[in-house]
């Protein structure tokens, strides 16, 4: 995957704070309760969204649009489909499982008072895409790539991002006028937060644990 270095100027305002890397990974977290209420100020969220779209993708095609949300009636029923996707989930497991996920909390959508729903447009670039021919997902995996620089430089911000995957992807896509055949790829909830968890919140309340770097790692075969 490549990124045109001459494709534009980087448009909003002053660079943001300095942070390494390694410490916005270490950092990052799937926010949820820690939203302040207050609203991303229009500097760091264009330095968030200059991130994104920054990223790398296949074929340089940037298959990705950013919906910025912000109108609370908007957020509130979006909050309320979620809300109904998430019962729909608690009702389907077994009683010691619900008991664990029950106390966990999954979105921010209006704590936040901003989403970022990110698009994917598998016919941006036209037919023939250089890297996409054997393998399709490239194009989704560069809109990943979007969503990730957006956590990690919303981090090097001090602003928390939560990932929404409790929806029904026509509901979402009718919410904000998805044209076809673009896609929602996902819902970003971002705003000042009063903290980052030190532990991550499925690890806290018990959902699951992560694994060690020795149990990914393989080398010349699986």
């Amino acid at each position: 995957m490549s990124r045109d270095v001459n494709s534009g100027p980087a448009q909003p305002t002053e660079p943001g704070p300095a942070l390494s890397v390694y410490d916005a990974i270490r950092m990052r977290r799937d926010v949820r309760a820690e939203f302040t209420g207050e609203l991303v100020d229009e500097d760091r969220l264009g330095r968030i969204l200059r991130a994104g779209h920054d990223a790398p993708s296949v074929g340089n095609t940037q298959p990705w649009d950013f919906v910025v949300v912000q109108d609370r009636n908007t957020l509130a029923t979006f909050a309320e489909h979620v809300a109904g996707c998430r019962r729909d989930f608690a009702d389907s497991l077994p009683p010691e499982r619900r008991e664990t996920f029950d106390p966990i909390k999954i979105e921010g959508i209006e704590e936040s008072g901003t989403g970022i729903v990110v698009t994917y447009d598998p016919s941006r670039g036209g037919a023939n895409i250089l890297g996409r021919h054997t393998v399709d997902d490239t194009g989704v995996f560069s809109a990943v790539l979007a969503i990730q620089n957006i956590w990690l430089s919303a981090v090097a911000e001090d602003i928390g991002v939560g990932w929404v995957s409790f929806y029904d992807e026509a509901f979402l896509t009718d919410l904000v006028r998805i044209p076809a055949p673009v896609r929602p790829i996902a819902w970003l909830c971002v705003g000042p937060v009063s903290r980052f968890q030190e532990t991550p919140d499925l690890v806290r309340f018990g959902w699951r644990d992560g694994r060690p770097l020795s149990e990914a790692v393989h080398r010349e075969t699986f």
